[in-house]
């Protein structure tokens, strides 16, 4: 049974159960996200209930711990300290690194105003005060236009594969939309309109938006869909793209095919992964097509600018184009000719 199942059946607590529907139904937020704070929480309480009952906090017995007890009182029991001192405890025994903690500490930020606002359970957020850590910016890493190709032609030199169409078709439509990976497993037949223009995705917080296919979708699209829709016995007769099992296909199974073709590419896969695909398509379209920041935005689907501005990254390409622009780029010191001795 997996690990979310048991915790749903012996771990709940009533007051985290409320603050979840209200993330889910009320708020709208995704499934995933939802699942994501109630981890998160989890881990929060598991600690709180272990350093209060003097319980063992290495990794098997941590995971043993329930929260059923996390009902109203305890969580108005909470204070500052006890904040600090989890997030101490995640940096420490866990080893989490500051992205982690980051979130875990929004978690409970989160859970928190719910109490305040929603419930009015508690008079004061005790984590509202509370910085996050600092996490270090990094720059998207992304597959350079050569090694796009080299990837996509790794699938049409594969002479064992027997999917081969849609495997082509995932990596183009990723390539070329920077879709997530979650939208992309969940586009339906349905999505798509007659002449493949475009189609219909469903992205983070359940919000849909089009998407545009220029003619490498299309012809991919095209390919694959003769093969999907002569499958007998389809399981999810509106799904898209499909496992060997006639179900609809699986995250772990894209990452897994396309970790398959990073390696015949020659890519190492734990450096790429699905996720680089979608920063590949937004670089490229940024950095080679001259696409805008706020056009990119809404191809990718991002609630903020800022979120799709770690695009805006200048390649050392265009650094070096920016430095002839200037006009004073080709202004050469003129030679003095030395003045005759009188």
């Amino acid at each position: 049974m997996p690990e979310e199942d048991r915790w749903e059946e012996k771990d709940k607590s009533p007051v985290v159960e409320r603050f979840l529907r209200y993330k889910l139904v009320i708020q709208g937020r995704s499934r995933k996200t939802v699942e994501e704070y109630g981890l998160d929480l989890r881990t929060f309480f598991r600690y709180l209930v272990a350093a209060r009952r003097g319980l063992p906090t290495d990794e098997e017995s941590f995971e043993k711990i329930s929260i059923a007890c996390v009902d109203d009182a305890f969580v108005k029991s909470v204070r500052t300290l006890d904040i600090l001192e989890f997030m101490a405890f995640c940096a420490g025994e866990r080893g989490n690194s500051a992205v982690s903690r980051s979130r875990k500490l929004a978690a409970i930020r989160s859970f928190y105003k719910y109490l305040v606002t929603a419930e009015k359970l508690v008079e004061k957020n005790p984590a509202a005060d509370i910085e996050a850590p600092k996490t270090k910016k990094t720059l998207p890493k992304y597959l350079s236009l050569e090694e796009s190709l080299s990837l996509l032609q790794s699938v049409l030199d594969d002479p064992e594969s027997r999917t081969k169409e849609r495997d082509y078709c995932i990596l183009t439509l990723f390539l070329n939309c920077g879709m997530r990976l979650s939208e992309l497993c969940g586009i339906n037949l349905s999505d798509l309109d007659r002449e493949l223009r475009s189609l219909r995705v469903v992205g983070k917080g359940n919000k849909e938006r089009i998407v545009y296919l220029n003619d490498a979708c299309r012809v991919a699209l095209s390919a694959y869909l003769k093969i999907r829709l002569a499958e007998p016995g389809v399981k999810d007769k509106n799904a898209l793209f499909l496992s060997r099992l006639h179900t609809r296909i699986s995250n772990k199974t894209v990452q897994w095919m396309a970790g398959k073709y990073f390696t015949a590419a020659g890519l190492d896969y734990k450096k790429y992964s699905v996720h680089k695909l979608r920063h590949t398509a937004a670089t490229l379209m940024y950095q080679e097509g001259g696409v805008d920041v706020l056009t990119l935005k809404e191809i990718l689907g991002h609630a903020q600018l800022n979120t799709t501005q770690i695009y805006t990254h200048a390649s050392n390409k265009l650094m070096e184009d920016a430095m002839e622009k200037n006009p004073l780029a080709h202004v050469r010191q003129k030679k003095t000719e030395p003045k005759d001795e009188e």
